[in-house]
């Protein structure tokens, strides 16, 4: 006869339901609601600078004298942001995400007040370069939250609200920051946003001192942080060799082109897991693939603004809407990966993505054509923003479900580190293109309404170039599934 102990089964029947229970929970239940929101806030405020900042910049960039330098005042961003991603990578394994959070909140706000207060173009990129430490410290730290706080059947509804967290910064954005750089002026834009800084911070910090605690306390890996400083040295320098060439400066060009591969080549190789840039399948072609889709696409919308504005005479306000639609769209692409169902579909839908870019890319620059309504620019980024919520959302379920609890602030930290060197070399060479066909001439109010721009093949130059990164991107995907053992 066999004796069952109440006891036991008290408990058995207690772990039952409370397994019921957490299978039940949602990223809005009450255990993540705070954290959640808090997430969303941080994300949101984020995103509408990143819209406000896509609307001004052609103004900005032409008040300052500084046209020329227009590609730098995105990639400064990505430059800084390289070096403070793997610094909040190695941060947060160390210490908890709490510290990199904060304090990359803080040089977000101080680095618009720098932007704002700018008097010349190279000042406007220094401010620019300090949003950047701020935004790489943030956006690992997040992932890092999200790896602690949440249950890896609910990793994919958080990373989905990433996403959402534009929707309305996208659609308030450019409305707001176009009204307000036409009838106030452009340095609004920047000096207003960091009113929004405090509100993030008193939501998120209840629910980040409940964070479980790591029982490793791993000193902090100096050398990966000194290898990302080189490498964005070296990024940095590539950049200046570029601009150097276009302008005629060949000794200059060769000089720091040498010196910032130097850095660049040997440092990245060294950063990044082994095998990233063969596209090794598994994590490494994960990590590629985020700065190949992310690169593309922000390379090829950088300069989306500047030619609606001065190749066909729209209004900052109109430029920068013609954005919204890839927001809104982003997460709409972003909810449908999250999808139980398809989670078996996921490399797939990061295929399908990556040829969702190239073709909204690719559509593009047809808005240069005479007879060619320029919202087709608009209906292009509904299409490339639906494809960059299913890769880049995708892509961040794969990496944490590929990494150890250990190693997420690391690997976190390696993802966002390919996603900025993709963006600085992309926009880097998408800056080279511009100016080397005439672009850094342009300015705004030398065309007339609806009429044709003088530089339509420096805009053409630039998109077809993202087009073809765009289209490697999609063969990576062939490589994302791990080899079984």
């Amino acid at each position: 006869m066999t004796t069952v102990d109440p006891a036991r089964g008290s408990d058995l029947a207690d772990r039952e339901e409370e397994s019921a229970v957490e299978a039940a929970e949602t990223v809005l239940s009450r255990r993540y609601r705070a954290l959640t929101l808090g997430i969303i806030t941080v994300v949101s405020l984020i995103a509408f600078e990143a819209s406000a900042v896509n609307t001004a910049m052609p103004v900005a960039a032409d008040a300052l004298h500084g046209v020329e330098l227009y590609a730098y005042a995105f990639s400064a961003y990505f430059t800084a942001s390289l070096f403070a991603m793997a610094l909040s990578g190695e941060w947060c394994d160390r210490a908890g995400p709490m510290a990199p959070l904060f304090t990359g909140i803080a040089c977000f706000g101080a680095g618009l007040v720098v932007s704002g207060s700018a008097q010349q173009m190279w000042m406007f990129v220094a401010g620019r370069g300090i949003q950047g430490v701020g935004g790489g410290l943030v956006i690992v730290a997040l992932y890092v939250i999200v790896g602690r706080a949440y249950p890896e059947r609910l990793r994919p509804s958080v990373l989905a609200s990433f996403s959402a967290a534009w929707v309305v910064p996208v659609i308030v954005g450019p409305l707001v920051a176009g009204s307000v750089t036409e009838h106030v002026g452009w340095r609004w834009v920047f000096l207003a946003i960091p009113v929004l800084v405090l509100p993030p911070l008193a939501v998120m910090l209840p629910a980040l001192r409940k964070l479980p605690a790591d029982d490793r306390s791993p000193a902090m890996d100096r050398r990966r942080i000194l290898l990302a400083l080189a490498v964005a040295a070296g990024a940095g320098l590539l950049q200046y060799a570029g601009q150097a060439v276009t302008g005629g400066d060949h000794w200059a060009a060769a000089a720091t082109g040498v010196l910032g591969a130097a850095l660049l080549i040997p440092c990245i190789l060294r950063l990044l897991p082994r095998g990233t840039f063969r596209s090794a399948r598994g994590l490494p072609s994960v990590i590629l693939l985020r700065g190949v889709a992310s690169g593309a696409f922000v390379g090829a919308e950088s300069f989306v603004p500047l030619m609606l504005v001065s190749e066909r005479g729209l209004s900052p306000t109109l430029a920068g809407l013609s954005l919204t639609g890839g927001g809104l769209t982003w997460a709409a692409g972003s909810f449908t990966q999250s999808r139980p169902r398809l989670e078996r579909h996921r490399e797939r839908l990061m295929g399908l993505g990556m040829l969702l870019i190239a073709a909204s890319i690719a559509l593009a620059p047809l808005a240069l054509v005479d007879g060619v309504p320029a919202w087709i620019v608009a209906v292009a980024w509904v299409i490339g923003g639906y494809g960059m919520g299913l890769a880049i959302s995708s892509g961040s379920v794969l990496l944490l479900k590929l990494s150890s609890p250990e190693e997420a602030g690391v690997n976190s930290a390696s993802l966002q580190v390919s996603d900025a060197l993709g963006n600085i070399l992309l926009v880097g060479i998408s800056g080279v293109l511009f100016v080397s066909f005439g672009g850094g001439s342009t300015a705004i109010g030398d065309q007339p309404a609806g009429g044709a721009g003088s530089h339509p093949a420096a805009f053409a130059a630039v998109f077809a170039a993202m087009t073809v990164m765009a289209l490697v991107g999609a063969a990576v995907t062939t490589r994302l599934r791990p080899v079984e053992r």
